[in-house]
């Protein structure tokens, strides 16, 4: 992928942690890549090249530095200038365990073997398999530095079924053993007395607006599920066949999150929960090209001047948002939590946590078989919906794995009392799809108006046209201006 060579330079020799994960800078000499952040003193510029992402640094031969450690870098934003295609591919491979081949991944997104490699070649200049290799190497080495795991346990965490398998893997890219780097490893432990089997952080390029995120989240939170209490967000999770609970907080000074996992035995699926975090508080924006982009709207500008640190707030769980977003069509905020909650108490499955708490797991489209929706409080027609929605998701009308958001649209609004908002709202927030766009939005109407009327559904959408492919972005700043009263 090209990048501009001299953007690079001043950026790395400044440490700009604005470019942390953009871009990676290989060391000729030594062999190494680096952040851009790297505390280590700067090589000279004619002993540099640099790349897109950490897959394309390793696969031309150079291995990770141990100083910056690049396995601990947010998202490249480099991902998103990529084909349709090779985005989609890239979510697949990252939201499974373990590895799938070429061959099935290019059946699930109905291209050729053939053309898909020829796609990651023309745009990312390595092969799928590089990409999964290098990307489950760098999670594998966070774990081992960063907890008292086993080292098979961390090679299944990362994807390996073989041990074998990763050690050869692991000591192609880091040109050292999975025991070596152990053995170098802080292994942060908790204090004693805290019932915690393992800490992973998250790094993310500032700013963050933590306080936005947490009130956003706050006045959702379902009872028993989640809980924002003062800078913390908790809640609860099933992963990999394992229930337990996670604790988010963040340390601002680093520009990461930190998540402390309770009640697994053994912390299985960590690296399918590292991805849905990194979704849940959407560190991988790329937040200066969103910024670039609606900067050119002079209400969406003024909103971003007073909240920079902007982010698209997602969900734990698809399936578990979009039940919610139909349960609240056409009420509040407030209410619809509310019959969310009556949902969880009713057909959830609870536990006590490893301190004597009980919690409750958000009910899965089998246990919801045969619910009694009309007994929640909502009407027959409403009750229909969602069990033909829930029936949908079982038989496969309707399905949550990667596709355009036309596809997701035109899926879900086929079923009866689901219409174009909802689709949109479950695409921006459950989905993730920064494009999204609920342009019949009582709120987004409300901030485009004028002289105490409310704007029309088509000039939304004609006037989002230009915040493409933020809109969802948009949309979040247009709901902050209303709070704010900075409305014209």
């Amino acid at each position: 992928m090209k990048i501009d060579a001299a953007i690079c330079s001043s950026a790395r020799l400044a440490r700009d942690r604005r470019f942390d994960g953009r871009f990676f800078t290989a060391v000729k000499t030594t062999g190494i890549f680096c952040r851009p952040i790297c505390p280590a003193r700067p090589p000279l510029e004619r002993n540099v090249t640099y790349y897109a992402t950490a897959a394309e640094a390793a696969n031309a031969g150079f291995r990770p530095c141990l100083r910056c450690r690049p396995d601990s870098a947010p998202g490249s934003p480099a991902w998103g200038l990529v084909s349709t295609t090779v985005q989609r591919a890239l979510k697949l491979m990252r939201s499974e365990r373990e590895p799938q081949s070429v061959e099935r991944l290019a059946e699930r997104l109905g291209v050729s073997s053939r053309y898909l490699r020829r796609l990651f070649a023309e745009h990312l200049g390595v092969s799928p398999l590089a990409v999964w290799q290098t990307e489950r190497a760098l999670f594998a080495f966070r774990l081992l530095r960063d907890t008292h795991l086993p080292i098979a346990e961390i090679a299944y965490e990362s994807g390996f079924n073989s041990l074998r398998r990763f050690n050869g893997v692991f000591k192609q890219i880091y040109q050292r053993t999975p025991s070596e780097v152990r053995r170098e490893g802080s292994g942060d432990q908790l204090k004693p007395g805290i019932a915690t089997q393992v800490r992973l952080y998250l790094d993310y390029r500032p700013p963050l607006d933590w306080p936005q995120l947490l009130s956003f989240l706050g006045a959702r939170a379902l009872k028993g599920v989640e809980q924002v209490d003062g800078e913390v967000y908790s809640r609860s999770i099933a992963l990999d066949g394992c229930r337990g609970s996670i604790r988010v907080t963040n340390d601002a000074e680093r520009n990461r999150l930190m998540v402390e996992i309770s009640g697994q035995e053994g912390g299985a699926g960590l690296y399918l929960l590292n991805q849905r975090l990194r979704r849940l508080f959407d560190l991988d924006a790329d937040i200066e090209e969103i910024q670039t982009v609606l900067n050119a709207d002079p209400l969406l500008e003024r909103q971003l001047t007073l909240q920079p640190g902007l982010r698209l707030p997602g969900a734990w769980d698809p399936f578990e948002y979009a039940l919610r977003a139909i349960l609240g069509q056409q009420i509040s905020v407030a209410a619809a939590t509310t019959i969310a909650g009556r949902l969880v108490a009713r057909y959830g499955e609870s536990f006590m946590d490893v301190a004597g708490e009980e919690r409750f797991l958000f009910p899965t489209a089998q246990q919801l078989v045969g619910a009694d929706f009309a007994g929640l409080g909502l009407t027959r027609t409403r009750a229909k919906t969602l069990r033909e929605f829930v029936a949908a998701t079982l038989d496969g009308r309707v399905n949550f794995t990667e596709q355009s958001l036309e596809a997701w649209c035109e899926q879900v609004t086929a079923l009866p009392g689901i219409g174009d908002w909802t689709a949109q709202y479950i695409a921006m927030r459950g989905l993730s799809m920064p494009d999204a766009f609920p342009s019949s939005d009582l709120g987004i109407l409300q901030a485009l108006g004028s002289e105490g009327e409310k704007a029309k559904p088509k000039q939304a959408l004609a006037r989002a046209e230009q915040w493409r492919p933020w809109r969802a972005y948009g949309a979040m700043l247009l709901w902050q201006s209303l709070k704010s009263g900075d409305k014209k």
